[in-house]
C-alpha cells in the first residue's frame, strides 16, 4: 500500500515533461480520485518551479485551475507543463495530463508566488464561517474523546471509494448543521501530515453531500439511486491557497462543504479548509456530476477523433 508521498511521487524526465504512476489504492471505483490526481499535478508544478524555474524564486502554488476531460486510469501517466507567463510576482504554467496512447485526460493552469515575501495592502473582513461550526479540541479528537465530534467509520461504500479510507474523518456528533453541508476534522491515518501539495486532495476528501439527502429522503431520488452506489465525477476544480503550510506539514485540517444547487444530476460545491488555529488555508469550487457507480466502471469506449470520452 502506497503512502500519499509515494503516490504523488513524480520524475522529471525532461525540463518540461514528467512521468508519475496512479495505484489503485488512490481510487474511485476504478479512477484515480480527482483530489489525488490534483495533488499529482500540485507536485509537478511544485517540482517545475524548484528545478526549471527556479530563477523564479516563487515556490508556492497561489492557483490551480483543472478541467477534467476524461476519465484517468491507474498505471503511468505523462505529466507535459508550458511556460505560460514568467512574471516577477506571479508565474503561470500549463500541465496536460495524458496517457496510454496520448490520450489527454486533464488539463489545467497553476499559477505560483513566493508568500514569504509578498506585499501590499492588507485589510480586516471579519469574514468567519456561518454557521458556526461546532468548537473541537484537537487533543481530545486523537482519543475521540470530543464532545462535539466523533469519528466517522461507517462512510458508505468504502470499498469502492478506496482513496477517502486513507483519511480518518471526524464529524458532528449531532449530525451536520445542514443536509447541504458537510463540516469535518480530518487527518491520514497512517501518520503522514498534510502538505501544500496535500490541499488538492483535502479539497476532495469529505463525506459526500447527496448521501445526506439519500439518509434522510430528502429531494428528488430516483429510487434505483436512493440505496445503490453513485459515483460524484469531477468536471471542474478550482483551488486558491491562503496560506503557507509548515514544510513538515500539519496532522489536521478543518473542512467545510457546501453545495449551492444539486439539479439535474449536477452540483457546485464549496470548499473551506482551515488549520487547527482557525487560519484560513485554501478555498476550492467544484463542479460536479452525479451517475450511478456503474458509470465508472463502464469500459471505456472511443470516440473517433476524441479519444475517450468522460463518462
Amino acid at each position: 500500500m502506497s503512502s500519499f508521498i509515494e503516490a504523488t511521487h513524480v520524475k522529471a524526465v525532461g525540463s518540461h515533461s514528467y512521468s508519475g504512476f496512479f495505484p489503485e489504492e488512490w481510487c474511485i471505483g476504478s479512477v484515480p480520485h480527482g483530489g489525488y490526481v490534483t495533488s499529482c499535478i500540485q507536485a509537478i508544478a511544485s517540482v517545475h518551479f524548484n528545478t526549471t524555474l527556479k530563477a523564479q524564486q516563487q515556490p508556492h502554488a497561489m492557483t490551480v485551475y483543472l478541467t477534467f476531460l476524461r476519465r484517468t486510469s491507474t498505471g503511468p501517466a505523462t505529466f507535459t507543463v508550458t511556460d505560460v507567463k514568467l512574471g516577477r510576482q506571479i508565474s503561470t504554467i500549463h500541465v496536460s495530463l495524458t496517457q496510454g496512447s496520448g490520450r489527454e485526460e486533464v488539463v489545467g493552469y497553476i499559477t505560483h508566488t513566493n508568500m514569504a515575501t509578498e506585499t501590499g495592502i492588507s485589510l480586516p473582513t471579519n469574514w468567519s464561517l456561518h454557521p458556526a461550526p461546532y468548537p473541537a479540541e484537537v487533543p481530545l479528537l486523537r482519543a475521540n474523546h470530543d464532545e462535539h465530534w466523533r469519528n466517522y467509520s461507517e462512510m458508505p461504500f468504502l470499498s469502492f471509494r478506496k482513496a477517502s479510507a486513507k483519511i480518518e474523518i471526524f464529524i458532528p456528533r449531532t449530525g451536520q448543521l445542514d443536509c447541504s453541508m458537510v463540516d469535518e476534522w480530518i487527518r491520514f491515518k497512517n501518520g503522514e501530515k498534510f502538505t501544500m501539495d496535500s490541499l488538492g486532495y483535502v479539497a476532495d476528501a469529505f463525506p459526500q453531500i447527496v448521501e445526506s439527502f439519500r439518509e434522510h429522503a430528502q429531494g428528488s431520488i430516483p429510487w434505483q439511486h436512493r440505496k445503490g452506489n453513485l459515483w460524484y465525477p469531477t468536471v471542474l476544480l478550482n483551488l486558491e491557497i491562503k496560506k503557507v503550510l509548515p514544510p513538515a506539514g500539519v496532522e489536521w485540517l478543518f473542512v467545510r462543504v457546501r453545495a449551492k444547487q444539486i439539479k439535474n444530476g449536477r452540483m457546485d460545491l464549496e470548499v473551506v479548509i482551515m488549520d487547527d488555529v482557525g487560519g484560513l488555508v485554501a478555498l476550492s469550487q467544484h463542479v460536479c456530476l452525479i451517475v450511478g457507480a456503474d458509470r465508472n466502471l463502464a469500459k471505456r469506449r472511443e470516440v473517433a477523433g476524441n479519444g475517450e470520452s468522460k463518462l
